[in-house]
């Protein structure tokens, strides 16, 4: 396999984007300087992918899942397994996990802010006078992530995943009481609802908060559960293929996804998953990690928090920032390798949320039939040789264009 070419998959999270009327009917992508990302699709073959199917809204956890050739609809349990992994939380047969939010809320429960400003500083202190309370015999594990980002997990007996979230996903409206799915999730609801309470009694007095409300910052005082699952079983990329991966992210969402897969996690210093992250960082760690290792898996959230914040300037400086990193890595990678370019959902900056468009694709490399795509964006792609795939499809068809692949048949 020593000899064989690399794979290279790079997912410009959120990347997709609908017309914009600022922009007279184009998309980011159609406004943005990207040379780098033009020359990517026009020596390679370009295309669609529909991350899950067609029309439907992917969350990134299932997105990733399924462009690291798994389905989804299979093995998909819940968010909170990929956050907990991907902090570093070992989450143990019976626990259940969540993605929480640290928020803003006022006196009466209604959110102000779902992500408390974006906090950047305090969450570790914060997180620390939640972590390890018990509720009805039930521990609780609490862990920050990245910026307003956290992990909980629930140890104890007689839990379960089916209940429903206490974030609304919107601001303005009142914190919902968790309430099971089924009769069997009872405990783990009165469990979750009292949880909330707790985090806003304590956080409401934390110091940190006190801080952030005399600077004018708003108080991240509360925490909103979602997305509760246990960890599936999910065999490792490198064992169904013989290959041997690594991924590159900031993001602990997908780092989880990615070491729930099997891949090694590169850490980069600087990749903070946010807009300040470093991306010529990344693009160094990726050409040295393109020494030994067969797959290289990126993600590069900035893109999709330009989406979520309707902020679609900001956006098109980032896919420009994208492209200076990829101009490096093409620049630079001593090895032969085959490129997918593409994201994970469509996050446009009119709607601030994943809509079910198809995400543009370009794949580059020896090997390639190329088309007749001169530019990267959603327009020309469509166009492309590649047709629509489904993001299942992506991994197959790298790993033949590699001559990794078993014959289907004699």
């Amino acid at each position: 396999m020593g000899d064989l070419e690399k794979i290279l998959i790079v997912i410009c999270d959120g990347l997709g984007d609908r017309p914009v009327d600022e922009f007279k009917g184009k998309t980011p992508l159609q406004m943005a300087k990207k040379p780098t990302l033009n020359r990517i699709a026009r020596e390679g073959i370009c295309g669609m992918m529909y991350p899950i199917d067609v029309g439907i809204r992917a969350g990134s956890d299932t997105s990733h899942l399924a462009i690291l050739g798994y389905d989804p609809y299979k093995l998909y349990t819940g968010r909170g397994p990929f956050e907990a992994a991907g902090v570093g939380l070992e989450v143990k047969g019976g626990d259940v996990a969540f993605r929480c939010n640290f928020s803003t809320v006022d006196e009466n429960f209604v959110v102000v802010d779902r992500r408390a400003g974006r906090i950047k500083d305090g969450t570790a202190a914060l997180a620390k006078a939640l972590d390890g309370m018990e509720i009805e015999g039930i521990k609780v594990l609490f862990k920050e992530s990245i910026e307003h980002r956290a992990v909980l997990v629930l140890r104890g007996n007689g839990l379960s995943p089916y209940i429903t979230d206490a974030d609304p996903h919107a601001e303005n409206q009142k914190v919902h009481e968790v309430k099971p799915l089924k009769a069997e999730a009872e405990l783990t609801a009165r469990v979750v609802n009292q949880f909330v309470k707790e985090s806003y009694r304590i956080l409401s007095e934390h110091p940190v908060n006190r801080e952030r409300e005399s600077k004018g910052l708003p108080p991240a005082n509360i925490v909103l559960p979602r997305g509760a699952g246990i960890v599936p079983h999910i065999p490792k990329v490198g064992e169904l293929h013989r290959i041997k991966g690594a991924a590159i992210t900031g993001i602990a969402l997908v780092k989880g996804v990615c070491r729930v897969a099997g891949l090694d996690i590169i850490e980069v210093k600087g990749a903070t998953g946010g807009l300040d992250t470093d991306m010529m960082a990344k693009a160094e760690a990726v050409v040295k990690a393109l020494e030994t290792y067969d797959l290289v898996f990126v993600n590069i959230k900035a893109p999709d928090i330009c989406g979520h914040d309707g902020n679609a300037g900001e956006k098109v400086k980032v896919i420009a920032r994208i492209d200076k990193a990829m101009e490096y890595v093409l620049k630079n990678a001593n090895q032969n390798f085959v490129l997918a370019l593409t994201a994970d959902h469509t996050t446009p900056v009119s709607v601030k949320d994943h809509t079910g468009d198809a995400v543009p694709l370009a794949i580059h490399g020896r090997g390639v039939r190329k088309d007749s795509v001169r530019t990267f964006d959603e327009i020309a792609c469509a166009k492309g040789g590649m047709g629509h795939i489904l993001g299942k499809n992506l991994l197959p068809f790298l790993l033949q264009l590699t001559a990794r692949s078993e014959k289907f048949g004699s």
